[in-house]
Formats: structure tokens, C-alpha cells, sequence
């Protein structure tokens, strides 16, 4: 089947019964250290969503947000043992400073911008055909979590299979593909948290009014990437356009256990009360929304810990049995909630949320717990009418079907490495000169070119 076949195929006028999985993995810096480490684990998690896999219906298989942002790490082998994300991403800046001051200049962007986007070609490579692999693969619908991609665009009057990367955005994106490995759609994340914005990573925010639904045999999928999940304004925008599935992915950067860290109530409830106020209130007070998926990761990712509880939800006559996130009353609305590290009262829990997370150095420091979430859902006929891809979304497809990312000039990496060796050399001539600051520059130069290739 082409991919215009795919995407025109008629969506069948009967109910619709699907088999929903997500996974609630634990990740590591050393998850991204090579592209067999990254694959291995990505690879990990559709072998853990396949014990939940069913025969005769769509598999809808969801990841977690972020699940490629330590690929923008892997620059400098150094940036992995800092401990620490602020020093990972210097010493990343550090090594490819040259190139990444160029973009920001030029595009007028945040010298982080510009390290993202002088980092973006290899990233887009390595994650955009994978997640179309495990897609087909697996044969699953598959919501790829979400990475920081920056949009793209084919060559106009360009008879090769080209594309390459447009404008200055880099955006927080989900990727959603077939079961033959087709993109079938995309989404940007409109609200960004504190560590996203321009003071901290300096994501590009999307525009709410280019969120689509994305209709597939799978559901009818509203995608609101973590934050956008809270928000009323987005989650109406996907009503009016016939969602049926509210897709969450998430990573949240702080203990479950803790204080709410974005809003108007920021430090004064505790987080597992506030994300009530997310997919699961949506679902029960929606008139299109049937379900929501939630899916989100664990671990401790250099000094940033993330924790919270993955969940299918559903409208509360059809899942009456009394479930809770920790610190909160049992509610019905859950298809499936995957529990806690442990039970207790609220000052033991918050206890032991400390002992879990970075730098803690108690026995529990990273202990956190893992596991697949599986529900039926069952949707009615779809109402949502599907529609061609975008262009950003047409040429993120050609990449993940073997497309050649134009990438810019190659030498940028040798420019570094070539000044210290030069500034190395100049302190060569300057000792034979018997000049006593040519040690300096000499020893400097070596440290500076090291650096470069660590």
C-alpha cells in the first residue's frame, strides 16, 4: 500500500474495537550513548508493549515524551559522566561552539538554539527511521513519544529523494506511524514548561491552531504532549475536530511525591492531585473523548529525576472500580493505573520520593518502578475525516522512508579542533622563540583540541 493509499483508505462505518499499550519505562544517560544503545532501548519497550499486543484488531502503541532529547547529548562522550544536565549541555556547547554560534548569529536565535540545531541533522537521522522501523516492525500503531525536532521541508523542483531542515524551530514533536512504518501524522507541543522555554532549553512552542486530529483505524487522536494536557483552551481545539483518544506523553521532571511545579498553584498541592486535573479530568467532562493515554517514564537522568504513575483512563461508568493516584482518594475513571513504588501515608511517600531521586545516595536513589499498561478500547464510528499530510509531515516521512537529509557544511566539526592545534603550534614557536607564555598557549591548545574529540 503507498503512503496516499494509506492516508485516503476509508475508514470502516462500525465501531471500532482497539487493544491500547503503553509503557512506562526507566531511562539512562547510557541509553543514548550509541545508536545500537538507543535502538536497544527503544527496542525494549515494544518488546515490553508486545505481551499486550491482541490479534484481529489495531495494537495503539504510546511512548513517552522526550524519549530523544539525550541523543542531543551525545556529542561529547565527557557530557555523560558530568552528573549534572547543566554541565552535560556546556561541555556539548563546548565541543561544537564554533558551528552553534554561527547558526544562532545567522538564524538569530539563543546560542542553545543554535547548538540544537547544529545537533538536529544527526538527531533526525537516527530517530525519525527508527520509530517508522518499530512501527512496521511490530506492526502497531505507533505514537513514538515526542523528541525536539526541528520542522522540514523538501527541495522545491528537486527531482532526488531530498530533504532538509527549515526555519529556526525546534520544537517539543510527537510523531504518530502505521503499521508500514508511514507517518501519518505530527504534533508540536503549545505549552511549554519553565526548563523548555527560552531561559532553559528554548523549545520553539507550537500553534494551537495547527494541532490536528489524526484519524486512524486506532482512534480518532488528539496528541497534547505533557502540559498541553491541562490546558482547556487545547483540549476544546481537539474536541471541536472530533478527538476520541486523548494522548499524553509525558516526562515529568520532578518527584511524584512532590509539589506541583507549573501554574498558578505551583508549590501548593501536591503533583498527583494536580495531574487530575489533566487527561483524567478531560475524559469525564468531554463529549468526544472516550479515552486518554498517559503513558510516562521514570528514572534519574543525571540531576533530574522523573517519576509519576502511567494510566489509561475512561469515562467513569466504564471503569467503575475505585483506583487512585498516590496522596489522592479512589476514584473511578481508570482503565488502568500502574501503581506506585509503595503505599503509605503522605509524609512517608514524600519521604521516600526524596530518597528516590538524583543525588539522594540512599539505597532507593533510582528505584523507580516500571511496567506496561494494556486496555480495549472501544470507539464508535470514526467522524473525523482524513486528510493529506502536511508539508513538514510529508518530508519527515520521506526521512524515516530512507529520504537524504541535506545536512550543512561537514567541515564545521574540524574548525574547532583546527584553532586549538593552531593556537598549540603558535605556543611551539613562541617557547622556541623562549617566550614564557609559550607554554601557556601550548598547554592550553592540547587541553582545548582533547576536549574537542571527548
Amino acid at each position: 500500500m503507498t503512503h496516499a493509499q494509506a492516508q485516503n483508505a476509508p475508514v470502516p462505518a462500525q465501531a471500532r474495537a482497539v487493544r491500547a499499550v503503553i509503557v512506562q519505562p526507566q531511562w539512562h544517560v547510557e541509553d543514548f550513548a550509541t545508536p545500537q544503545s538507543f535502538e536497544r532501548w527503544m527496542r525494549g519497550q515494544l518488546e515490553q508493549a508486545k505481551t499486550g499486543f491482541v490479534t484481529g484488531r489495531p495494537n495503539l502503541v504510546v511512548l513517552t515524551e522526550l524519549n530523544g532529547v539525550g541523543l542531543y547529548l551525545r556529542g561529547s562522550k565527557l557530557a555523560r559522566f558530568t552528573g549534572r544536565f547543566d554541565y552535560a549541555l556546556g561541555l556539548t556547547l563546548f565541543q561544537r561552539f564554533p558551528e552553534a554560534a554561527y547558526r544562532a548569529l545567522t538564524q538569530k536565535v539563543s546560542l542553545v538554539r543554535g547548538l540544537l540545531l547544529s545537533l538536529a541533522p544527526d538527531v533526525l537521522e537516527e530517530y525519525v527511521p527508527l520509530c517508522s522501523k518499530l512501527a512496521k516492525e511490530y506492526k502497531v500503531w505507533l505514537v513514538c513519544g515526542s523528541a525536539p525536532l526541528p520542522h522540514l521541508t523538501s527541495p522545491v523542483n528537486s527531482s532526488s529523494k531530498r530533504v532538509r531542515i527549515d526555519g529556526s524551530g525546534v520544537y517539543n514533536e510527537s510523531l504518530v506511524f502505521s503499521p508500514q512504518g508511514l507517518l501519518v501524522g505530527a504534533a508540536d507541543k503549545v505549552y511549554l514548561t519553565t526548563l523548555e522555554r527560552e531561559a532553559g532549553l528554548d523549545f520553539s512552542a507550537g500553534r494551537l491552531e495547527d494541532l490536528k486530529v489524526i484519524n486512524t483505524p486506532a482512534g480518532d487522536l488528539g496528541i497534547a504532549i505533557s502540559l498541553d494536557a491541562f490546558k482547556p483552551d487545547l483540549v476544546k481545539a481537539l474536541e471541536k475536530q472530533g478527538a476520541d483518544v486523548l494522548v499524553q506523553p509525558d516526562a515529568n521532571g520532578s518527584p511524584w511525591t512532590g509539589r506541583e511545579q507549573e501554574g498558578p498553584l505551583k508549590g501548593k498541592r501536591d503533583q498527583p492531585e494536580a495531574w487530575l486535573e489533566s487527561a483524567w479530568q478531560a475524559v469525564q467532562r468531554s463529549k468526544t473523548l472516550r479515552y486518554a493515554l498517559n503513558p510516562m517514564v521514570v528514572g534519574n537522568f543525571l540531576d533530574a529525576s522523573f517519576d509519576g504513575q502511567s494510566a489509561i483512563i475512561a469515562k467513569e461508568f466504564e471503569a467503575q472500580k475505585q483506583q487512585n493516584y498516590v496522596m489522592t482518594k479512589p476514584r473511578a475513571g481508570f482503565l488502568a493505573l500502574l501503581p506506585w513504588v509503595a503505599e503509605g501515608s503522605d509524609a512517608e511517600l514524600r519521604e521516600l520520593g526524596r530518597k528516590l531521586s538524583s543525588g539522594s545516595g540512599h539505597s532507593f536513589e533510582n528505584r523507580y518502578l516500571t511496567g506496561v499498561l494494556s486496555a480495549d478500547l472501544k470507539l464508535q464510528p470514526s467522524s473525523v475525516a482524513s486528510s493529506a499530510l502536511r508539508p513538514f509531515e510529508a518530508a519527515l516521512d520521506a526521512l524515516g522512508q530512507g529520504a537524504v537529509l541535506e545536512k550543512p557544511w561537514s567541515g564545521w566539526r574540524w574548525v574547532w579542533p583546527s584553532l586549538w592545534g593552531l593556537l598549540a603550534l603558535w605556543g611551539v614557536v613562541l617557547r622556541f622563540r623562549r617566550k614564557r607564555r609559550g607554554w601557556v598557549l601550548l598547554l592550553l591548545g592540547i587541553l582545548g583540541g582533547v576536549m574537542t574529540q571527548l
